[in-house]
């Protein structure tokens, strides 16, 4: 069996749909809105598309119209294009997001995976990060071989024992230094994170097409581009 992971989207329809195909099953860890120019479409696409999916700070912000809690340097960036994405999304696409569970036990094989957006202690908001102790904690708190996790953008994996944290990076926001989106997949109990490149700048336009504030176009231009702000 060969599983797809992607993670947060926000709103990037040509790096959804430019995914490489060839995969049994996709499963999304949240944050398939905000940021991104159409949202919409990536709600559809992911209905469509997935096997499961559990909810992300941003879709909960969406879904419940609440703060999603972002950090500093991206919360006007949030306010701003939450309030778009508001204006834009269907009734059925935020209640698809309402709906969406903020975590999921599933069995494949032998395995036992946990997925959840952030991390299990605090499914939505808390960032942690690979070399953070504190997945020690988490992983026990699951009793699962492998934990699956999003939020911050940034892929990698971590083998704590017999047992391992996966972080497939964003595909739509990619904030590792690269443009080109992100993912991971399992295959015969192993894991890759692999990424590739998507017409980055069809999302560029789309994005100067909204006219945002200059500032935050730029910042937001500057994600796509270089994957860094």
């Amino acid at each position: 069996m060969k599983i797809a992971i992607i993670s947060d989207v926000h709103g990037n329809y040509e790096a959804l749909r430019s995914l490489p195909d060839g995969y049994d099953e996709l499963w999304v860890l949240g944050d398939l809105v905000n940021y991104g120019p159409e949202p919409g479409a990536v709600v559809d696409l992911v209905k469509v598309n997935s096997t499961v999916v559990v909810c992300g700070n941003h879709d909960h912000s969406l879904g419940f119209d609440v703060d999603p809690r972002c950090g500093a340097r991206y919360q006007k960036m949030a306010d701003i294009t939450r309030r778009y994405t508001a204006s834009v999304l269907k009734k059925e696409q935020r209640d698809f997001l309402r709906r969406l569970p903020l975590k999921l036990e599933l069995k494949r094989g032998d395995t036992r995976f946990y997925l959840c957006h952030a991390k299990p202690s605090d499914p939505l908001y808390s960032y942690c990060e690979e070399q953070s102790e504190e997945w020690i904690k988490e992983l026990d708190q699951v009793k699962t071989e492998v934990l699956l996790v999003g939020h911050t953008h940034i892929p990698f994996i971590r083998q704590i024992g017999n047992r391992m944290v996966v972080n497939p990076g964003s595909l739509g926001q990619p904030k590792n230094g690269q443009a080109n989106a992100c993912y991971a997949i399992w295959e015969d109990g192993a894991f890759q994170l692999k990424s590739f490149a998507y017409p980055v700048e069809m999302t560029v336009e789309r994005v100067k097409a909204l006219a945002f504030p200059r500032e935050m176009e730029k910042d937001l231009i500057t994600v796509l581009q270089s994957g860094s702000l």
